[in-house]
C-alpha cells in the first residue's frame, strides 16, 4: 500500500464584513419603484457598485456568491447567485448559488459563506438577497402540504404572518396595542432623522427604473416611509388580520421590492489587499419556535448566540431587529428587560418605516450596524436579529472594529 501523508490542519480564520449597499426599497405594487424592473437586475447592480467602491478586491479572489429570495420563481430563480454573478460580469471561475431561508435569506447567505471564509474555503464572498414582492407575492405559488394541517403539525394561522402577530398580542397580554403604535411612529421618526443627518443615503445605490407613466429615471430614495406618521393618525387603523385585533398596517412592515449586497472577507485576506474592516464577526446562531408565534424566533437566536460567544445581552451596545411588526420587536425587548424606545435599539429606525423585502434585510440590518459602529467607537458588540416565517429566529454578534479592546486586526494594524 501506499502511503499517504496526514490532510492539512486549518485553523478558523476570523470573518470581517468589508461592505454592504443596498437599493432603495419600493412599494409592492404596480406603480411602485421598481415594477418593470428584474429582480436579477436589482442584485447585478449591487455587485457592480461593490466592485466598483473597491478597486482593491480583484474580482477573481471572491469565492462564493450567494444570494437569498424567499420565492425563487422567474427572475429570481435559476440559480440567482451563479446568475448574478455573470450578468455583474465577474470572472467565469468564481461560483454562486441561491438560498431560501424566508426572511433571514441574505443573514443565511452571510453566515453560510463566513462558514467557508472562516474553514478556508474561500478568502472572499459576496452575500445578499433579493425580493421584488410586486412580481412574487410570498407564497402565492405555493403548494403548501396539506399534511400541515390535517395532521396538525402546524396551526393554520401559522401560514399567515399577520395572523402570527396577532397570537404574539395573545400571548404577552402586556404588549397592547397602544404599545405597538407608540414603537411604530418612533421608528418612522427616527428613520425620518436618521434621512436628515445623512446615515440613510450613503448605503443606497441610485437604480434605473422605468416607469410606465413616467418613462425612466433613477430611483434613489426609499419610497415607503410616512414621516407624518402620529399616534392620533393610526389609532382606528384598521386590522386587517383579525376582526378586532390589534395589528396594523402602521405597526406591520409593508410589502416591498428591493435588494442588498455585501462583501466578507477573512481577517487576514482583508489586511493582505487593504480592505476595510468594518465589523469581526463573533458567532450566530438560528433557532426554531412554535410557527404560530413565529415573531418570537429572535430571543432563543440570540440565546444561543450569546451562549456561543460567552456574553450577556448586556454586553450588547447596539441592536438592529428586523421589524417585521411591532409586536415582534416588542416580544424581544421585553424578554430582555430592554426599554421600548432604548436608544440601543434601531437608532434609524427599521422596516416599519423603510421596509422588507424579505430575503434581504438581513444585509441592510448589517449594513446599518457598520455604520452605527463607526459612530459609537465606546461600543464593542452589537447584534443583527430577525424573525422568520414558520417559526424561526436568526442572530449574528458583531464586533466593532473601532473600540478600544477590539480582539481582531484592523487592516492598518496589520500593515506594520
Amino acid at each position: 500500500m501506499t502511503a499517504t501523508s496526514a490532510p492539512t490542519r486549518r485553523t478558523v480564520r476570523d470573518v470581517v464584513f468589508v461592505d454592504g449597499v443596498r437599493t432603495p426599497f419600493g412599494k409592492a405594487k404596480p406603480d411602485g419603484l421598481f415594477a418593470e424592473t428584474r429582480a436579477d437586475d436589482l442584485v447585478v447592480k449591487l455587485v457592480r457598485e461593490l466592485l466598483r467602491r473597491h478597486p482593491e478586491l480583484p474580482a477573481e479572489r471572491i469565492g462564493e456568491v450567494a444570494i437569498a429570495a424567499t420565492t425563487q420563481e422567474g427572475d429570481q430563480g435559476l440559480t440567482l447567485g451563479r446568475t448574478v454573478g455573470v450578468l455583474a460580469g465577474l470572472p467565469n471561475t468564481v461560483p454562486g448559488y441561491a438560498i431560501d431561508r424566508m426572511c433571514a435569506g441574505a443573514m443565511t447567505a452571510v453566515t453560510t459563506t463566513a462558514g467557508s471564509i472562516a474553514m478556508g474555503a474561500a478568502d472572499i464572498t459576496v452575500a445578499g438577497g433579493v425580493e421584488h414582492m410586486g412580481r412574487h407575492p410570498m407564497g402565492f405559488s405555493a403548494d403548501v402540504n396539506p399534511r400541515f394541517v390535517a395532521e396538525k403539525l402546524v396551526d393554520p394561522q401559522a401560514l399567515n404572518m399577520g395572523v402570527t402577530a396577532e397570537n404574539l398580542h395573545d400571548t404577552f397580554p402586556h404588549l397592547t396595542k397602544e404599545r405597538a403604535d407608540a414603537f411604530a411612529v418612533n421608528s418612522q421618526a427616527k428613520y425620518a432623522k436618521a434621512l436628515a443627518n445623512g446615515n440613510i443615503d450613503p448605503d443606497l445605490v441610485p437604480v434605473a427604473a422605468r416607469s410606465a407613466e413616467l418613462g425612466w429615471g433613477l430611483a434613489t430614495a426609499d419610497e415607503l416611509p410616512r414621516p407624518e406618521t402620529n399616534m392620533e393618525g393610526i389609532a382606528d387603523l384598521k386590522t386587517p388580520f383579525r376582526p378586532g385585533g390589534r395589528v396594523t398596517p402602521a405597526t406591520s412592515s409593508p410589502l416591498t421590492d428591493g435588494a442588498t449586497a455585501s462583501v466578507l472577507a477573512a481577517g487576514d485576506t482583508a489586511a493582505e489587499l487593504g480592505l476595510p474592516v468594518r465589523m469581526r464577526l463573533v458567532s450566530y446562531a438560528f433557532a426554531g419556535v412554535a410557527p404560530e408565534i413565529m415573531g418570537y424566533g429572535p430571543v432563543p437566536a440570540t440565546d444561543k448566540a450569546l451562549a456561543s460567544a460567552g456574553l450577556a445581552i448586556d454586553d450588547i451596545g447596539l441592536i438592529e431587529i428586523n421589524e417585521a411588526f411591532a409586536v415582534q420587536v416588542l416580544s424581544f425587548l421585553d424578554h430582555y428587560g430592554i426599554a421600548d424606545d432604548d436608544p440601543r435599539v434601531n437608532p434609524y429606525g427599521g422596516a416599519i418605516a423603510m421596509g422588507h423585502p424579505l430575503a434581504s434585510s438581513g444585509v441592510r440590518l448589517m449594513t446599518q450596524l457598520a455604520r452605527q459602529f463607526e459612530q459609537h467607537p465606546e461600543v464593542r458588540y452589537g447584534i443583527t436579529t430577525m424573525c422568520v416565517g414558520l417559526g424561526q429566529g436568526g442572530t449574528v454578534i458583531w464586533e466593532n472594529p473601532h473600540h478600544a479592546d477590539y480582539s481582531g486586526h484592523t487592516t492598518e494594524e496589520s500593515a506594520k
